[in-house]
């Protein structure tokens, strides 16, 4: 790994509990190798292009790193509804990630609905420049996952490929197409290939307890978080007896 510089920012209203402050520490690094990146997760970061970042608020722990078992990963009603719903039309194309307008367009079109349905903050437009840094300019090969439903881009994402798994960078949708459920769609995409290639987690960042935006995620299962002590723990999901009332 080839570190630029490092940082840790000044607390500031939290990003996703309103009655909090955060602070954020981040590092930017020139290189680093998946493998260099999966021990790093393993430590609470995660990363957008170039920039690793990961909290360290003093006395909140409330941002816990999730992922899921993809092997014994077990949809529930909810989740299996949203597969029957996109699995026969909504087709998916991966390839090497890529700045369009069409995606810059579709990127502004959902945070504006988050920001006017579940009170995101506002953000000026996402220019190709700062699409490029957060998705396109990344230190070792990512995947980009776009949907399409009759050749209109529905939902784009963009996936991590390490060692032992793979890793839910971001994704945004056509907000006109929110019944179908991509976002729970891609997840489960993302599943199902991390099974067919024989990769054991699929990580999908922080969950946050109180933040509906990151709460879903809990809601794949088995699946781990990880401790304080850098120890991945069973978190929900992992009695089969549990596991059945989601069925």
């Amino acid at each position: 790994m080839e570190s630029l510089f490092h940082y840790l920012a000044p607390r500031s209203p939290c990003g996703y509990l309103p009655d909090r402050d955060w602070s954020l520490e981040y590092e930017l690094v020139r290189a680093i190798s998946p493998d260099e990146y999966l021990e790093r997760m393993k430590e609470g970061w995660r990363r957008f292009g170039h920039t690793l970042f990961r909290p360290q608020c003093s006395g909140c722990r409330a941002c816990q790193s999730l992922r899921v078992s993809a092997a014994t990963f077990q949809p529930n009603r909810s989740q299996r509804r949203a597969r029957k719903v996109n699995e026969r039309d909504v087709k998916l194309r991966i390839g090497t990630p890529a700045v369009t307008r069409q995606k810059l367009q579709l990127y502004d079109r959902f945070h504006a609905f988050q920001s006017d349905h579940k009170g995101w903050p506002q953000h000026p437009a996402k220019d190709a420049g700062s699409y490029g840094e957060s998705f396109v300019a990344n230190p070792f090969v990512t995947e980009e996952w776009c949907y399409f439903v009759n050749d209109r881009l529905a939902g784009v994402g963009y996936v991590d490929v390490l060692p032992e798994g793979m890793s839910a960078i971001y994704f945004f949708y056509d907000p006109a197409m929110r019944p179908r459920s991509l976002g729970t769609w891609n997840v489960l995409c993302i599943l199902e290939e991390a099974r067919r290639r024989r990769r054991q987690h699929v990580y999908l960042g922080y969950f946050v307890a109180g933040c509906p935006s990151l709460e879903y995620k809990a809601n794949f299962q088995p699946n781990e978080i990880l401790g304080p002590d850098g120890v991945w723990r069973p978190f929900r999901g992992n009695n089969p007896r549990a596991g059945a009332s989601n069925s």
